[in-house]
């Protein structure tokens, strides 16, 4: 009997379901304001010059799946989907993205748990939570994540995977407070001989405990040998079962995923109250087969066992403090036939020896990234003749800058260790270093900008300096002015015009009332 393609493919039911969360970039202000009535979406700020949703993009493609849910705001929708019709479709052909919007303005955005739950009826099966900020490395695969979950879930009744990778020390040369506090790591707690995530303190339990990190015995009594850390941030990557959205839904009250939930998630595992309410929720009854004897004859697997200890002491290695049982005694499950599962939360951890990991999630972590890229290129520029051809050629451009299309770089202008993005001018004698200029910006004759980011159609006037700055888009620096340090936005130079514009007409007022007088 022969099977058409076409219907083969209506009957094979997807694996995973990618959710990509888009939103409003807060955290990237003054650079994901608005330029007049045009949003300017994080998503589509570029990194390298490529928009930074598509280095989550291809990496969802390279480990094989295909159905994507993309969540927006409203706001941002015709620009998401302009990318998504013109951009993915033509590099990333095999994804199948479905363009969702939420209805929220800038100030009042929903956080993941929320988003979640109200499109939870097209999430059908187990799924793949990824923020649009996150650049993986290399040496790091999705599949790697993947794999995890698959043997987890399967042989032991794990619920997700996390992901975490290790933060390398800030270059104290792009450091500025003036963009904002840099993140401080959250400390973990988990299992490294089982790859398990054990806890992860909420912001209330850092406000509460203060300078003390509190570990339950029955945490402890599980896992003897357990490690601390503070090594390590938050991917905001997460393989979960598709009921961790039926006990989600139970949650109302939960927004963060990451501040709340996953803490939360991680606590049934070891905590009998909870497992017992809700363990049904998290692993139902099923009719698949046990895998108890294949686990039991394994030599590969590493089961979860509960263990019990007398006490725990702390100790350090590697920089890390270890918390380990004095005198465990595991007690062994008598019926072979029955796992109980285990609840766990699996746990994948990138050290930054082995790549560069990071998400754009604040502005030196966006101005470290785009120089991290200036490294994995050699001098990036246009190659067809048409662009070269607006590159003058006592233009002076560095091998470890980029230059985007239809981008004209004036004579003797100087450019180091800088992107700079599609449709800009760099003007005569301009100096431009270590710094990440968007679209459509311009840099008049003589102007010299340093550790600059520019948000797009930015206009900085002839002879201008500045030094470390942040620009919103559409922002006008005045011809010979200086700034350092700075976030600059439209409004400022806004409010600054219509004092200007109100002094000259009190002085035309007080003119022309001096004339009458003079006239009477």
């Amino acid at each position: 009997m022969d099977f058409d393609e076409s219907s083969t493919s209506k009957i094979l039911t997807r694996e995973f379901l990618a959710v990509v969360l888009a939103g409003f970039g807060n955290e990237l202000l003054p650079l994901t304001n608005n330029h007049g009535d045009e949003p300017c979406p994080k998503a589509l700020l570029p990194i390298g010059n490529r928009p930074m949703v598509e280095y989550p993009l291809v990496w969802l493609e390279q480990s094989g799946i295909t159905d994507v849910l993309l969540i927006c705001p409203t706001s941002q929708r015709s620009a998401m989907s302009n990318y998504v019709q013109s951009g993915v479709s033509s590099h990333l052909p095999s994804l199948r993205i479905d363009l969702q919007t939420f209805e929220e303005s800038q100030d009042m955005a929903p956080g993941t748990c929320t988003l979640l739950r109200h499109f939870s009826s097209r999430i059908k099966s187990d799924f793949v939570v990824l923020p649009c900020d996150f650049v993986p490395p290399p040496s790091l695969s999705l599949s790697q994540l993947l794999n995890r979950f698959r043997t987890e879930s399967t042989y032991e009744g794990a619920i997700a995977t996390a992901c975490f990778y290790e933060a390398g020390k800030p270059d104290k040369g792009s450091v500025t407070e003036d963009w904002g506090m840099l993140p401080v790591n959250t400390p973990i707690v988990f299992d490294e001989r089982t790859g398990t995530l054990l806890q992860v303190d909420t912001p209330d339990d850092v406000d509460i405990n203060n300078e003390h990190f509190l570990v339950r015995m029955s945490l402890l009594s599980q896992y003897p040998r357990t490690k601390l850390s503070s090594s390590f941030r938050d991917s905001h990557v997460y393989v979960c079962r598709r009921t961790v959205l039926d006990v989600l839904q139970q949650k109302s009250h939960f927004d963060s995923l990451r501040e709340e939930f996953i803490p939360w998630l991680c606590k049934p595992q070891y905590q009998k109250t909870r497992r017992e309410k809700y363990g049904n929720v998290l692993n139902p009854v099923t009719n698949s087969l046990s895998q108890a004897l294949a686990l039991k004859h394994s030599t590969l697997h590493t089961p979860s066992r509960k263990q019990h200890v007398r006490r725990s002491v702390a100790g350090s290695e590697d920089g890390d403090e270890h918390l380990r049982s004095v005198v465990p005694s595991p007690v062994e499950d008598d019926d072979d036939e029955f796992v109980e599962p285990s609840l766990r939360v699996g746990l994948v951890t990138h050290r930054s020896s082995s790549g560069f990991a990071s998400r754009a999630n604040n502005l030196h972590a966006y101005l470290e990234l785009n120089r991290f890229f200036l490294g994995q290129t050699t001098f990036a520029l246009p190659s067809d003749p048409e662009n070269r051809a607006l590159i003058d050629q006592k233009a002076q451009i560095s091998a470890d800058s980029m230059v985007g299309r239809s981008t004209r770089v004036e004579e003797r202008a100087t450019i180091k260790r800088s992107v700079v993005g599609k449709h800009c001018v760099i003007g005569k004698m301009a100096r431009v270093v270590g710094c990440v200029l968007l679209d459509h910006c311009v840099v008049a004759d003589g102007a010299k900008l340093e550790g600059c980011i520019l948000g797009t159609y930015t206009k900085v006037g002839a002879k201008a300096e500045l030094s470390r700055c942040v620009t919103q888009p559409g922002y006008e620096v005045a011809a010979g002015e200086t700034a350092r340090n700075e976030k600059l936005e439209t409004s400022d130079w806004t409010a600054q015009d219509t004092s200007e514009d109100q002094e000259s007409d009190e002085d035309s007022e007080e003119a022309s009332d001096d004339s009458t007088e003079e006239s009477e």
